[in-house]
């Protein structure tokens, strides 16, 4: 395959991507908002027709697969004006108009971006949401809850842990996306780190922080922009 071509998805009618896949010229690609300006980044976008998103949710298919490193985006991102974005966790999703209609426990998170490549943020976003969207007359709910494990063996209770961590991924991907759509970035939804100590501590003092299964050992007065990177005192 070229570099200017690349697979992408049939759109049914539902905006899900189903079917074989054929080849269709790539052209948009995200842009960089660190080394370029992109005046759509902060703009609330265009409401548009099904016909038109599901167009554009094509566009944005393409996109995703011809970069293979991530899961989701909205149309501003590529430089178009239009109220639609895709997402792609546990199955492909194209977000038309969307609106969130109710959103429940608060979830703490650590979002990146494509557009701020290397600039992620803790955020505050939500397990559970319903939203509605134009292709579809009846709406979405996405929840991140625990599922019943009694009776399940070790492995299902695996199986169940993990689906139950993309479902949260999935939630809260569709929140980022809408976000998108509204003129919202992650900064935007920062979440300020407090690190509270019940005594004082030295500005030397080495101190271990921790991020993933990532470790490491620094002087106190160094990690403030760890933390603020969701990095965690330990």
């Amino acid at each position: 395959m070229s570099d200017n071509q690349t697979y992408t998805p049939e759109i049914s009618k539902s905006g899900n991507p189903k079917g074989k896949m054929q080849v269709v010229p790539w052209k948009n690609k995200v842009i960089n908002c660190i080394k370029k300006d992109n005046p759509l980044i902060k703009k609330k976008l265009k409401e548009v027709t099904v016909e038109e998103g599901m167009a554009i949710a094509t566009k944005l298919f393409q996109i995703l697969n011809k970069r293979g490193d991530g899961i989701g985006l909205a149309a501003n991102q590529v430089g178009i004006d239009a109220q639609v974005a895709v997402v792609n966790v546990r199955e492909p999703l194209v977000l038309i108009n969307p609106k969130i209609i109710s959103k429940e426990n608060p979830i703490d998170y650590y979002e990146g971006c494509l557009s701020y490549p290397g600039k992620g943020v803790p955020t505050q976003r939500y397990r559970d949401i319903e939203i509605k969207t134009a292709q579809s007359e009846s709406n979405w709910y996405f929840s991140g809850a625990a599922e019943n494990s009694e009776g399940k063996s070790v492995w299902d209770k695996g199986n169940m842990k993990q689906d139950q961590e993309n479902r949260i991924l999935e939630s809260i991907c569709v929140q980022h996306e809408i976000d998108h759509l509204n003129g919202k970035v992650i900064m935007d939804r920062r979440k300020n780190m407090i690190v509270r100590t019940e005594k004082k501590i030295g500005r030397n003092h080495l101190v271990t922080i921790k991020k993933g299964d990532a470790v490491k050992v620094l002087k106190y007065k160094k990690i403030q922009s760890f933390l603020n990177d969701g990095w965690v005192m330990q």
